[in-house]
């Protein structure tokens, strides 16, 4: 009776067998895609460039300057250089290359002014004449695939890459009215990256087309 009453009792804390995990099971993808960084990325640039171009056509005294550092490090270079790095996250090469290269040419706007341009010796004109150029030269082939993206987009590096080609030949010599040429482009440029931002931004808001950008074809 007593071997009987022993087994016949309950087993106390001992959890029933769990089945093993299978090897080859796949984890449950996530229904969660990133936001659009381009509207971002474009009005970064947008807004830099218009203010930097207001002091490059001499529309503003030059004595205002400084002004374009801050913006240039905050908004045109980090701001920018992050939604470079999401269109990554998003699969777009193009938004990718293009946001994060001119990111980094804010943010070495920045320090090339605030830490190394009174130590440039010779001709400084030449020295940022060959920056500008090298700029021009990144630019014109992201136009050529530009003609891939939108009419919107496509606009914004053809006025930037005659931006710097003005830009350039106004440096490296007493070319004073060419710079203010390529501030006037470099106003145009930054007024087609604002509206580029502005109907990506109000058409994903919208969730439909409210203003037109002009696809040109995969990416």
């Amino acid at each position: 009776m007593e071997a009987a009453s022993i087994h016949s009792r309950p087993t106390q804390g001992v959890a029933p067998p769990v089945a093993p995990p299978v090897a080859n099971e796949r984890p449950i993808a996530s229904s969660w895609s990133p936001a659009n960084p381009a509207p971002l990325g474009l009005a970064a640039f947008a807004m830099t460039t218009f203010v930097l171009s207001m002091f490059n056509s001499n529309l503003v005294n030059e004595k205002g300057f400084p002004v374009v550092l801050g913006l240039a490090l905050a908004y045109g270079g980090i701001v920018q250089l992050l939604a470079g790095m999401w269109e990554f996250r998003t699969g777009n090469t193009f938004g990718a290359v293009a946001f994060c290269s001119f990111g980094a040419f804010w943010i070495s706007f920045w320090a090339l002014n605030v830490f190394y341009a009174k130590s440039i010796g010779g001709n400084a004109g030449h020295a940022v004449g060959v920056y500008l150029w090298a700029w021009a030269i990144f630019t014109a082939y992201m136009t050529v695939a530009a003609l891939r993206v939108s009419g919107a987009v496509l606009l914004v590096f053809v006025l930037l890459t005659v931006t710097f080609i003005l830009l350039a030949i106004g440096a490296v010599g007493p070319h004073a009215n060419i710079t203010h040429w390529g501030g006037y482009v470099g106003l145009a440029t930054a007024a087609a990256a604002w509206y580029a931002s502005f109907a990506v931004v109000t058409n994903s808001t919208f969730n439909r087309t409210v203003l037109p950008v002009m696809p040109l074809g995969d990416r």
